[in-house]
């Protein structure tokens, strides 16, 4: 059995808490919110028995790597330099670049400030789309109103006490509710309970999900709580004006997009428009593929199927 292991890096002025295994060319997986290495860990196993040496980070604000104190410190812009901090700590040339949920943004904007360092990115869940004309949030506000989640997460400590309350709840609530494997997709508007209570508590968990997974989320955020995590929405509306220089530029390197069709996230877009609308942010699409019966949590869900395609994505735009 291949070997996951741990250590912390200084990267980008951060100590940083990895999650690695293999030796090879680099890949680096960006997890989504609130997640951590641990979404990646069906992946790590398989990009290391492929050849690659496969990097899993803690990202800046969650269990094990730098929380800074300032909302102002976790704009896009940090994100970025974070990848090519750990990149460079890694001594690599460059990376082929995967993120989920919130991973994304960060992986579509690596490959689009620094080009030089990615030689293919993908994403699971949150297609590249080109820079809306006007401040995300007020977009929100206009289509889904004040209690859309993004919006609800902005003011600091609310969300944070109504999370942190009881994360085993929290994590089985949100794990299940956004999967496949939730008998229906609900939008993300939050009730007067709060964000978890979108879902019921699950009475049965589905095959690709353990309680010892929902532990392990649940006792990491017990040292660490959520802030750091939550600051990531706080800066939507600010990321969307430091990358006004990079507004009409299409992201260069070859990519990949996966997403399941039951995915809250893809409803949002459109499934129908997805790869439409990433053709113009996108290049070098290679491959925009919808998974049936799939939902937001793709490569734990689905492990077999996202590592298949990603394997094949890693082998075509590197030279092994």
């Amino acid at each position: 059995m291949t070997e996951i292991r741990h250590r912390t890096i200084d990267a980008n002025g951060l100590r940083m808490a990895v999650a690695e295994a293999g030796e090879g060319p680099l890949v680096v997986l960006l997890h989504g919110f609130p997640e951590s290495w641990y979404s990646w860990r069906h992946q790590l196993v398989a990009f290391a028995e492929a050849g690659f040496h496969a990097v899993a980070p803690n990202q800046r604000g969650y269990p094990g790597t730098d929380q800074p104190a300032d909302i102002a410190d976790y704009t896009i812009l940090h994100l970025v330099g974070d990848v090519v901090g750990l990149i460079g700590a890694l001594g690599a040339p460059d990376a082929l670049v995967v993120g989920h949920d919130w991973g994304s943004p960060v992986a579509w904007n690596t490959a689009l400030l620094r080009p030089d360092l990615v030689r293919g990115v993908a994403s699971l869940s949150v297609p590249a789309t080109p820079r809306s004309p006007v401040p995300p949030l007020g977009v929100m506000t206009k289509r889904f109103g004040e209690r859309f989640y993004q919006n609800y997460f902005q003011a600091p400590g609310v969300a944070e006490a109504e999370l942190e309350a009881d994360l085993t709840a929290t994590f089985g609530r949100l794990l299940v509710g956004v999967s496949g494997d939730s008998p229906q997709i609900r939008e993300l508007i939050v009730p007067d309970g709060g964000f978890a209570a979108i879902w019921p508590e699950p009475e049965t968990l589905p095959a690709w999900l353990t309680r010892d997974d929902i532990a392990t989320y649940a006792r990491d955020f017990a040292t660490t709580g959520l802030r750091g995590p939550l600051n990531w929405y706080r800066n939507i509306d600010r990321n969307w004006a430091l990358t006004a220089p990079w507004s009409g530029v299409r992201i260069a390197p070859p990519a990949l997009f996966l997403a399941g069709d039951r995915d809250p996230v893809l409803h949002w877009f459109g499934a129908e428009q997805v790869a439409a609308i990433q053709q113009l942010a996108l290049a070098d699409l290679r491959e925009s593929r919808l998974l049936a019966g799939a939902g937001h949590w793709l490569q734990q869900e689905r492990p077999a199927e996202v590592n298949a395609a990603l394997l094949a994505f890693a082998s075509n735009v590197t030279a092994l």
